[in-house]
Formats: C-alpha cells, structure tokens, sequence
C-alpha cells in the first residue's frame, strides 16, 4: 500500500484557506445547533432524566442516574450559567424540578457540538499532516444529523464523544513530542480518558483504542526486530517510543484517578452513605436490570448501527399550523389537527452513515490483510514490502479505534440505542473523508468527480433530512418521503 504526501504544498499558506474553512464549518455547526434551540418548550427524549438530574443536583438533591456524574454537573453548570445570560429567554418550564427555559439546559450541549467536528479536523490533520483531509472529515462530521440531533438537547452522549476526541487528539500530540511535553501531553490525554469514562462507561472505547494500537505496534517491532520504520514524520510512527511507564501513569493512573475524583462531589452530597465501590456495583446493577430489546420500542443491536436501522424518535407531535402555539409550548396535540408533523429523529444523514460503513469495512478489511502478512509473511513480505508506512499506520488506527469502540456490544444484554454507534461512527467518517481526500488529490478525472459528486450528494442529503433533525414542520406527505424503510418510523 503506497504512503501518503505528508506535507501541503510550498506556498499553500498564501491564502488562509485552511483557517477559514474550520471557520466556516465551526459556524455553520454553531448556526444550526442554535437555530430555535428553546423551540420546544417542554423536556425532549432523555432530558426527563438528565435535565431532571442536573436540576436536582443544583438543588442539592441526589437522583440516582445509572450513569457517573459528570454530566449531571455539566448540564447543571449550563443551567445555572444559562440563567443568568440576558439571552436565555423568557419562556421558561417547571418540568425539570426548576422554572428555567429550554435554553439554559441546552446550551452548553449546542456549543460542546458544535466543536466536535474541529476536533476531528484536527485529529485528521495530525495522523496525515494533510488540511484537505482534515476539512473533509469536519465537513462530513458536520453534516450528520445524530450529532446535530445529540447537540440540541439536554443529553450527555456529546460529551462522550468530545473528551474521547480530546483523549484521542492529547495522546497524538504527545507522540509528536519529547521528553517533559511528551508526559505533560500523555497526562492531559488520561484526564480527558478518566472524563469519557465518567460520563457513561463505554467510553473507555477510545482509551481500549489506543491500547490495542500501541501494542500492535511493539508486536509488529517483536516480530520484525530488523525493520525499521518507513517513516517518522507521522504520530503513529512513533508508538513504540512509548514504554509501559508512557502506559502505567498517565493512561492507567491517571485517568482512573479521573474517574474517581469525578464521583467525589456527588459522594458529599448524597445522603445514603454508599462508598465509591457501592456505588459502583449499583451502576452496574442498574444496567443489568435494564432488559433486552423488549424493554423498549426503539431499542436495537449493534450491527444494525451500521446500516442505522432504527433510529429513534425524539420528539412528535402533530399541529393544525406550521407555527402551532400548543406544539411550540410542548403542550399535548389536539385530537384532529394532524395538518403538520413535528418530528424530532435522532437519526444520522443516511447516506453518510451508508458510506462510512463502506469505508470503514474497507479499512477493516484491509487490516486484517495486513494482520495476516505480519503473522504469517510471505517471502517476499518479510522484507521491505511489508514496512509499515504512513497508510498501513493510518488504517490500523481507524480500523481498530472503530472496533474499540463498536466491538465490546457484543456482549452486552440490556437493550442498546442508536446513538450508542456515535464513537465509532467518528472513525468511520475519518475513514470515508481519507478515501475521498485521496480521490481528489489523485490524477485520475473519474476519481476527482466521484468525490466531488459524493460530496455534494452527501451535503444534499443532510438538507432533505433537516427537517426531522431540526423538528421543522412537515406535512404527512413530506413526512412519508422521509421515511425510506418502516423501522424509520
């Protein structure tokens, strides 16, 4: 498999294209996750549960979440934050414990989001030094619609996502320094680890990632003790630079030690006395009485993720008028008055996620190509054909952070959501964004014009799908063209 070009062009800086397309894509995301945002006067989805959550604990008031807390305090911050803004607005609700509008306990969740395509931009840019690759996957983070969905409510799943970018971009820029800045830089990626970790457990995915990346890589120097690396320009070239110390403290210690900190401010407040490992057991108890797919009409398995199968209704209710007082004000529909639908999906851009699946199978594929030449070489494979270049590093690292991520629900029971894909769905749109970043860049014509048609079809699709990611209006015609299959509904 040939390297990448690692460098942009000489010159390339005469005009600050790079800069302003993160700009764009950052304001678009911006735009759109504030569009409205307290349009719907009432809790949407799981915000019964953790905007209740972060109002309780404001009024120091303990609800078990099933969940660790930090993101009980995130959106409890945003609220009290949000109260205070002369912008919030002057429709308010009582329905989380607190008379507060919609706007405070979404807001911080619409900011968090609209970072996490920049940061994996800059995830992009440091595994390939490449900006074309890196505006690409912004702009196709950027127009999915889970994310845009996730970023508009009151749910904690976005901040998942954005510490794991955060864990994942920290622990590359340490391989890409030395001595004192590297440790500094390992230990910021172990707090931001701990952080995942302490909003739902399966965020450990990212950390399980980069675990499996780095031992990869000291099996592949075992294997081969004689080769050397192709290249050293790039981050993942240089994992074998980190010894068990690099592992132990900032990405063991460290972000358990996160993690526990994490569960200090609730421990005070709570009142039953339960210690740190009680508490523990219970988090688990909680997920094992859960139930399986019947405990819930929107409940689905893993590998229907891929395909999304069966994306879940956040919100719906029907209204006489495209500007329905009742439906606005969250008030229940009146019997007859079906004229328009407002339908929240938490549903991604369809035909993102189908090619992303495709990329992502492909690079999947090919790893284990490339795991089956380094365990069993052939002749000619046991030499410098089988270096592992710039690429070969590239696709074990979304390869196996997408596993990471995705595999582990395999054994789990209770029933499993759609946006549980979300951390693996990253690495698939990076998977997709270098397959068509290669495209443009190659001298082939038919290349160039089939990433740029993808694109474009692919920007396309996210704005036909907008009104089920935004709760716009539809009428039951526009609603029916929207819904390709029936577990849509």
């Amino acid at each position: 498999m040939p390297s990448i070009a690692l460098k942009p062009k000489p010159g390339s800086d005469a005009f600050p294209w790079f800069s302003l397309g993160l700009v764009l894509i950052f304001l678009g995301s911006l735009g759109l996750r504030f569009w409205e945002l307290s349009r719907f006067n009432t809790l949407v989805f799981d915000e019964v549960y953790y905007a209740k959550f972060a109002s309780n604990w404001l009024k120091e008031e303990i609800i078990f979440t099933g969940h660790p807390p930090l993101s009980t305090y995130i959106i409890a911050f945003g609220i009290w934050l949000g109260e205070k803004l002369p912008w919030s607005g002057e429709v308010k609700n009582g329905l989380a414990g607190l008379t507060v509008s919609p706007f405070s306990y979404r807001w911080l969740n619409a900011v968090t989001g609209a970072f996490i395509p920049l940061i994996g931009a800059a995830i992009a840019y440091q595994i390939t030094h490449r900006r074309s690759f890196a505006l690409i996957a912004g702009f196709l983070m950027a127009i999915d619609g889970l994310f845009l969905v996730e970023s508009r409510y009151a749910l904690n799943n976005i901040y998942l996502v954005l510490f794991g970018l955060l864990g994942q971009s920290a622990f590359l820029a340490a391989l890409q320094t030395e001595s004192l800045r590297r440790w500094l830089w390992l230990i910021f990626a172990g707090v931001w680890f701990g952080a995942t970790a302490a909003i739902k457990w399966n965020g450990l995915g990212f950390l399980l990632g980069i675990y499996l990346l780095w031992i990869g890589a000291w099996l592949w120097q075992w294997r081969f003790p004689t080769q050397g690396f192709a290249e050293t320009q790039l981050p993942l070239q240089k994992l074998t630079q980190l010894h068990l110390g690099h592992f132990l403290i900032p990405l063991a210690i460290v972000p358990a030690l996160t993690y526990y900190v994490s569960w200090i401010p609730y421990m005070q407040v709570d009142g039953s006395a339960l210690n740190f490992w009680e508490l523990q057991y219970q988090t688990y108890d909680y997920h094992r009485r859960v139930g399986g797919l019947e405990a819930h009409p929107y409940c689905s398995l893993w590998f229907s993720w891929l395909v999304m199968f069966r994306p879940v209704a956040y919100f719906y209710q029907v209204g006489s008028s495209p500007n329905d007082p009742a439906v606005i004000a969250g008030v229940a529909a009146v019997p007859g008055q079906s004229n328009f639908v407002f339908d929240v999906h938490a549903m991604g851009n369809p035909l993102l996620w189908w090619f992303s699946t495709l990329a992502i199978l492909l690079f999947l594929g090919v790893f284990l190509v490339q795991l089956r030449q380094m365990i069993r070489p052939q002749p000619d494979e046991s030499g410098s054909a089988f270096r592992p270049n710039s690429t070969r590093w590239i696709v074990a690292y979304l390869a196996l952070s997408w596993a990471a991520n995705l595999l582990p629900w395999l054994s789990v029971k209770r029933c499993t959501f759609l946006y549980h894909y979300m951390p693996s769905l990253i690495f698939a749109i990076l998977a997709l964004a270098f397959i068509l970043d290669r495209w443009l860049q190659s001298s082939v014509y038919w290349r160039k014009v089939t990433a740029l048609g993808v694109l474009l079809t692919l920007l396309i699709a996210f704005i036909f799908w907008m009104p089920l990611y935004l709760g716009l209006p539809l009428t039951p015609e526009a609603i029916a063209l929207r819904r390709w299959f029936p577990s849509w509904i």
